[in-house]
């Protein structure tokens, strides 16, 4: 896959995610500078899980932004639908329940869950829309949503130098530590054609869901939303 124009084949996207996956956590953190691990928190805080609750985590990868759910006591569940990555994910952290399922066809009854979070997955999911629609279906009434994802810095002059970093120094940063640089070629692609806050609420409203709020990290490089079910 070289374009992001949001038409993407589920099995392109499945394989491209199978082929990053060994390095995957490892390459985010190069790329973040780091600040992949403080967007996790913010998510963590977001969504408040409390002992018991039944969280999901959709397009979770390896589990590495589902192991703090399970440290506050909720009942996590990662879900992905790369088993490259649940793979990696169950070698690394077997006390974790991964689930293979696709994002526009849940494995779940409906109301299963107190709080669904996806973090840096909606990009991918070959219908956003269907997505975040499954994602209501199965969420109780009242219970939480929250999206972590990249969106457009709101400063101007600093929205200028991201957009470069993108797609001018992420692939080469990529190729030397990602077990598939390619894929990050892509990822820089969709997340430059991704909608901005305000666009992505509309959506998330569209899809169901209720009082719906954002909040920009790192400049608006990462948006959260929240919503309710």
């Amino acid at each position: 896959m070289t374009r992001a124009d949001l038409d993407k084949q589920p099995t392109d996207v499945r394989r491209m995610f199978d082929a990053v996956a060994k390095r995957y956590d490892v390459t985010n953190d190069v790329l973040s500078l780091g600040q992949d691990r403080r967007w996790r928190k913010v998510v963590l805080d977001a969504v408040d899980p409390r002992p018991g609750e039944r969280v999901l985590d959709l397009a979770a990868g390896t589990g590495t932004s589902s192991e703090p759910f399970a440290v506050r006591g909720a009942r996590v569940v990662p879900c992905d639908f790369s088993l490259g990555m649940l793979q990696v994910g169950k070698r690394a952290r077997p006390e974790l329940p991964f689930v293979a399922g696709d994002g526009t066809r849940l494995p779940f009854a409906d109301d299963t869950f107190d709080a669904v979070t996806i973090s840096f997955g909606l990009r991918n999911i070959v219908d956003p829309d269907a997505g975040l629609r499954e994602m209501r279906r199965v969420t109780r009434p009242g219970g939480r949503l929250v999206v972590c994802e990249f969106s457009h810095p709101t400063w101007a002059p600093f929205r200028t130098v991201y957009t470069e970093y993108l797609m001018r120094a992420l692939p080469p940063v990529a190729r030397a530590v990602s077990s598939s640089p390619d894929a990050y070629v892509y990822l820089a692609e969709s997340i430059r054609a991704w909608p901005d806050q305000v666009g992505l609420a509309a959506v998330v409203s569209a899809a169901g869901w209720h009082d719906v709020e954002w909040r920009n990290l790192s400049g608006g490089i990462v948006t959260l939303h929240r919503a309710t079910a």
